[in-house]
């Protein structure tokens, strides 16, 4: 017997045994390369914020309020409360305006848009496409009646 006798028992003998390893330990090894793999999906874009579904709904709310609020509560206690509400409606007013790519200023502290920006992004926010009431305002610039 040549050594190419001896290649081809070896290889007989141990195929079936090399082929049933392969068999049991694949899933293994496909699991780790696949984890290693870097992710090639198409980049799905991620939301900023909430829908504008939600954004749209809340700023209809907080307008609603701000007018019943500045038409039939005593001077004294709504100042404060109107305050805070065109805080919110400003903080979602950037919000709408972010989601609908409406160019607007990018405000340092959540409750600093003026009040003539703040009803110029509305109205453009309602120009884009988003449900507001016709009449906006008026605002406060700085939380006094």
């Amino acid at each position: 017997m040549d050594f190419f006798d001896w290649g081809r028992l070896v290889l007989i003998i141990l195929a079936p045994t090399a082929i049933g390893a392969l068999a049991v330990s694949a899933p293994r090894w496909c699991g780790a390369i696949a984890r290693a793999w870097p992710e090639r999906r198409s980049a799905e874009p991620t939301p900023i914020g909430p829908p504008i579904e939600q954004l749209a709904l809340d700023l209809r709310r907080l307008l609603r309020l701000h007018a019943t609020m500045t038409a039939g509560a005593h001077h004294a206690i709504r100042a404060n409360r109107v305050w805070a509400i065109e805080a919110a409606i400003s903080v979602r007013a950037v919000e709408a305006a972010r989601a609908l790519d409406v160019p607007h200023r990018e405000p340092t502290k959540p409750d600093t848009l003026r009040r003539d920006e703040l009803a110029a992004l509305l109205y453009a926010l309602g120009d884009a496409g988003l449900v507001l009431p016709a009449k906006v305002g008026p605002f406060t610039g700085d939380g006094h009646l």
